[in-house]
């Protein structure tokens, strides 16, 4: 009996297994420069006792499954690296329920942020972290993704109160409560999150909400250096500004958004920020950020307060990787995404753009400079091998310099296959346990095989 045969066992409705070659074709490929591996089948779960069944025949028979929300990982998360089923998450989607009281929702794994944000604004309340895409809650969590919003209210962790987890062998256990915060037992959630789907596989979400702020405010500033723009950030975070946003893009960034979105931002280096809380709250910090602004010799200080200047400005720093993929045709891109401390931060953004200089070769900076997090991306011509060689050798050396500065290889996008070799250098023998870890939880490794941990299996 072929693998397609023994799902339907599992799922008897025939429209939710797939091996069609243009399905098995997204599910393989990712956004990024990663090399696609096909799945040997696509199966779409509606129930939580459908993906235990689903795994545990994948761990009776040595099976790789690999959980898929909406593709948008940049790391290769839902590449099966050996194959096996990919487990797309998109039927599972319902927003479970929403306690507007005590700021809690319970949702699937394959809701995604803008649905649960369109379905919480008439109560008043949001789910703040704003990763660009709109990717779903189950991929976030997997990837501890952040984004925009993260200085101000933290990353995805920060937001979830409980998990529930189909383990490998197929038992579903659930970590955390409905409680904002505890003191019993070891906090199991936290293993699972940012684990990209190595330890298990969640179907059940709880998460903690936030009241939508009364008001926002958007300031645009342009520097002539881009170190005159880290500098002027990490001044305004040290002024102890609770600051809402607070992004980075570069000039080269902006000639592609402009070009992309019919947009006319002045070409410079320049920090997105925006301010939220009460009306005179946010009138005395936006007066703040544009002193420092002005003590840092900024080019310009511009205000966006009507609601599309402000959407339009979010909007071209959400839609900086594709207007970047759009400047360059036919080619992938590669972006890092190194955090490091924030008194480090204007030395590492001068040191990536160093580095890019001396390698003559065209690059975009940008990031959540709010909290250290910040990217080099890089167009790469997959079919000249020296083109993917240069862009690793950029992406080692800012990795490294990261490091060095006591910071992170990943502030976001995860590990996946193309930041593992990092691993050691950053944890050392702490990534030993994590091995053991990942063998305890998932001793066949049918787990999303070859991402982030590498076994001896």
């Amino acid at each position: 009996m072929n693998l397609q045969e023994q799902m339907m066992k599992i799922i008897t409705d025939a429209s939710r297994i797939s091996t069609n070659e243009s399905i098995l074709q997204q599910h393989g490929t990712g956004l990024t420069y990663h090399e696609g591996k096909l799945p040997d089948i696509v199966v779409y779960p509606k129930e939580k006792e459908e993906v235990q069944e689903i795994v545990r025949f994948a761990d009776a028979n040595e099976i790789p499954i690999v959980p898929f929300g909406v593709g948008s990982s940049l790391e290769g998360q839902t590449i099966p690296q050996h194959g096996g089923i990919s487990l797309d998450f998109s039927q599972m989607n319902e927003i479970i329920s929403v306690d507007a009281e005590d700021f809690i929702a319970v949702v699937q794994p394959g809701v995604t942020r803008g649905q649960l944000n369109e379905h919480l604004k008439n109560k008043g309340l949001f789910f703040p972290v704003d990763p660009g895409v709109d990717a779903t809650i189950g991929g976030m969590t997997a990837t501890n993704a952040s984004g925009t919003n993260s200085v101000k209210y933290g990353v995805t962790r920060d937001q979830i109160l409980a998990l529930e987890v189909v383990l490998a062998d197929g038992r579903i256990i659930k970590s955390g409560s409905h409680a904002m915060k505890s003191s019993s037992g070891y906090s199991l959630k936290d293993l699972f999150i940012g684990s990209e789907g190595t330890l298990g596989i969640f179907t059940e979400i709880t998460l903690r909400l936030h009241g939508i702020p009364e008001e926002h405010l958007v300031a645009r500033t342009c520097f002539s250096t881009i170190d005159q723009a880290g500098t002027a950030a990490l001044q305004m975070l040290q002024s102890g500004i609770p600051i809402g946003k607070l992004e980075l893009v570069d000039a080269d960034t902006i000639e592609a958004v402009n070009k992309y979105l019919q947009l006319d931002f002045p070409i410079a280096h320049s920090l997105f920020i925006e301010c939220s809380g009460s009306k005179q709250e946010v009138t005395e910090q936006i007066k703040v950020i544009q002193e420092i602004a002005k003590l840092e010799s900024c080019k310009s200080f511009d205000y966006e307060s009507d609601t599309l200047g402000k959407s339009t400005l979010w909007d071209a720093r959400h839609q900086a990787g594709m207007a970047i993929a759009a400047a360059h045709p036919g080619k992938k891109l590669m972006s890092t995404d190194v955090c490091v401390p924030i008194s480090s931060l204007p030395e590492a953004i001068m040191h990536a753009r160093q580095v890019v200089e001396e390698n003559e070769i065209s690059a975009s900076i940008f990031g959540h400079v709010g909290d250290g997090n910040f990217h080099v991306v890089l167009a790469i011509d997959l079919e000249n091998p020296s083109s993917l060689d240069q862009a690793l050798a950029i992406n080692e050396k800012i990795v490294q310099n990261a490091l060095h500065a006591g910071g992170t290889c990943s502030g976001e996008h995860g590990i996946g296959t193309g930041k593992r070799q990092y691993l050691t250098i950053e944890h050392g023998k702490s990534l030993q346990v994590m091995k053991e870890l990942k063998t305890h939880f998932d001793p066949k490794n049918i787990l999303n095989p070859g991402i982030l941990i590498e076994t001896n299996n």
